[in-house]
């Protein structure tokens, strides 16, 4: 199976002091991957350092894909403004008219589709402001599928949404599976990590384990994960643990 993300010890660092420490892992192509680890473990970090997004990163990470798409957590997002459902949807077709040209119609179309599929018909013009979170995450869902994007990221996109959005939800990234896109996801439940993806990436600042879900998930793993998150020193002296040959 082909590789569509290779971290080569990978460290991202805040002020020298690495929230994710000297990574090494594959993230198969055209696969639904978990990341999952204790609360604290780095997650979303690590999901950071793979768009571009950490302040300091070391090593080396090899991406496959051409195009990205990426689900922030709902906490980081500004819900105040006053645009419309519709509007949000649409802005996943940014790159192909920015801000000096006006959508083809066929974007328009593939907005109004791409509402419906979520399961938000009837929304358009309502403002986001106005959603309750399982409804705006219907909304960045769709907006994320008129990117076209090969590899796909999400930072906990169940997080505090109810039973039947999340049914729809995943409903939508098995979809991307059957297209071959790739998928990697910040999650908690591990039930449904068991059930519902097929590998998986244990993060407690550094890796436990990654490959098939049944193996990484393993007690002994969650055992080792939950010692190493309870022995982390956020006051320990800065990394200077080298990094190995990338080369």
């Amino acid at each position: 199976m082909s590789a569509a993300l290779r971290l080569v010890d990978v460290t991202v660092s805040y002020d020298r002091h690495p929230a994710v420490h000297h990574v090494s892992a594959e993230i198969p192509a055209e696969e639904m991957t978990a990341l999952v680890g204790p609360n604290g473990a780095g997650k979303s970090t690590l999901l950071k350092a793979l768009l571009g997004l950490a302040p300091h990163v070391e090593g080396r990470i090899e991406c496959a894909a051409r195009r990205i798409a990426y689900l922030p957590q709902q906490a980081e997002i500004d819900r105040s403004f006053p645009i419309s459902v519709f509007d949000t949807v649409l802005l996943g077709r940014w790159s192909r008219f920015g801000g000096y040209r006006a959508a083809a119609k066929s974007d328009l179309d593939d907005t109004r589709r791409a509402i419906e599929a979520v399961g938000l018909a009837g929304f358009e013009r309502r403002t986001i402001d106005t959603l309750s979170v399982g409804q705006f995450q219907r909304v960045l869902f769709a907006r994320l599928l008129l990117q076209d994007a090969d590899l796909v990221l999400l930072d906990e996109p169940f997080a505090a949404i109810d039973s039947k959005t999340v049914a729809d939800l995943m409903d939508v990234i098995r979809r991307w599976r059957a297209e071959r896109r790739t998928i990697v996801a910040v999650l908690h439940d591990l039930d449904q990590v068991r059930r519902d993806f097929p590998h998986a990436l244990l993060l407690a600042r550094a890796l436990v384990d990654s490959g098939p879900t049944a193996r990484v998930l393993s007690p002994e793993n969650l055992l080792k994960a939950r010692a190493m998150a309870e022995a982390w020193d956020g006051q320990a002296a800065a990394c200077d643990v080298p990094l190995r040959a990338t080369a």
